[in-house]
């Protein structure tokens, strides 16, 4: 009896939690029970969707190189240069067709936290990029700093 009354608290606390770490994401369409017609999740969805709980509710825990109040910045795992930031707008968006005018302020604030971050390192001959959505590995709006 206690193992079933313990299974079925961790239950009831890992709903909760996962309703709290995702409970600031944007909506997504999860199982399509006929047909998906581009309406399920894709590997990328699924990363973009962990992504956005990361970022906005367990930012202490990213290992982030620079973070302000509306963005956070951590490392390429694969790097394309000498320096190769990824930063990501505190904000959860899925791609930059997709900003709305509230969203401003985290584009912002990215901007912000690439120029601290190229001046930290000491770069000027960098690029700044985001892809669109067709290109993006993550679907989760984010923006590329890479100097050679």
């Amino acid at each position: 009896m206690k193992r079933y009354l313990a299974l079925a608290a961790a239950i009831c606390i890992g709903v909760v939690l996962g309703g709290w770490a995702f409970s600031r994401s944007i909506p997504r369409s999860f199982l399509a029970v006929t047909e998906c017609s581009g309406s399920c999740y894709r590997p990328n969805d699924l990363v973009g969707l962990l992504a956005s709980a990361g970022i906005q509710q367990a930012s202490p825990v990213v290992p982030a190189v620079g973070e302000s109040n509306e963005c956070i910045a951590i490392r390429h795992p694969k790097p394309e240069g000498r320096v190769h930031h990824v930063l990501f707008p505190k904000r959860d968006v899925r791609n930059v067709l997709e900003l709305q005018p509230e969203d401003g302020p985290y584009v912002l604030g990215c901007f912000a936290l690439a120029r601290k971050l190229t001046d930290l390192e000491g770069v000027r001959n960098f690029r700044l990029l985001t892809n669109g959505p067709a290109l993006q590995h993550v679907t989760y709006l984010h923006f590329h700093v890479i100097a050679k």
